[in-house]
């Protein structure tokens, strides 16, 4: 498979501080590649390095076997969707006009824009003829988070970094979530790097996990090869899985 990410020798720096450190890592076109830890563990600084919200320290970033120094940030960006969990949607906009954001900086013709916000709705479970016409402030959460989805594919792009996009939902409808996210990853096919502190979230999106720990992996598996782990970190999570299954 083609690789759409590439992580060598990469360490970032906030000070004296390490955040991340020896992150040597591939990430295949079309995967889910799940980024697990605790809070503070550097999980959104390994995501942000992807679209060059943060510059590598050392090392390099390479997307799609570019640099990521050499690639011009708005492009690059262009070619990475990014869902965070507050969504971002700009509240005086439409829903219509919240999707159709990127592509009208890509200069895309009205019609084209109208129709791929249409059919994006539909994709994420969300009713045009309701929707596209209101503003964020007149939906639930969960259709918020529904939103930023679609406006995140809406150029179509390669690449999704998602930052624990369903964290702040309650339960029925974060797992809801997990569940349609999983058959529209399976539908499209996209190169997906999810963070979350979620182990149940992880194996219901991941085709493999990265686990997390003061900045480095300690574990890069799949979901199979994960519950044989008997690194304590990964131990600290299957238990915690195994309460919320019990």
């Amino acid at each position: 498979m083609p690789i759409a990410v590439e992580f060598q020798q990469v360490a970032y720096y906030l000070g004296q501080r390490s955040l991340v450190l020896n992150l040597n890592f591939r990430i295949e076109s079309g995967e889910t590649l799940v980024l697990l830890g605790r809070s503070g563990c550097g999980k959104t600084t390994t995501l942000r390095l992807i679209n060059r919200l943060l510059t590598p320290a050392q090392g390099e970033v390479r997307v799609e076997g570019i640099s990521t120094c050499e690639w011009n940030p708005i492009q690059l960006r262009r070619r990475i969707g990014y869902v965070i969990q507050e969504v971002g949607l700009f509240p005086h906009f439409t829903i219509e006009r919240n999707i159709g954001v990127v592509p009208s900086l890509q200069k895309w013709e009205p019609s084209q824009i109208k129709k791929r916000v249409l059919a994006l709705l539909e994709l994420v479970g969300l009713e045009p003829d309701r929707f596209a016409q209101r503003y964020p402030h007149e939906l639930s959460g969960g259709q918020r988070q529904r939103v930023g989805v679609a406006r995140a594919l809406a150029a179509d792009p390669p690449i999704l970094l998602m930052d624990e996009p369903f964290g702040a939902l309650d339960p029925i409808t974060r797992v809801e979530l997990q569940q349609e996210f999983r058959q529209l990853q399976q539908r499209l096919g996209k190169t997906i790097v999810f963070v979350t502190h979620d182990i149940q979230e992880a194996f219901t999106l991941g085709s493999r996990i990265g686990l997390m720990q003061a900045g480095e992996f300690v574990v890069m598996a799949t979901p199979e090869e994960f519950v044989k782990s008997t690194h304590p970190e990964a131990q600290a999570f299957l238990r915690v899985r195994g309460e919320w299954n019990s």
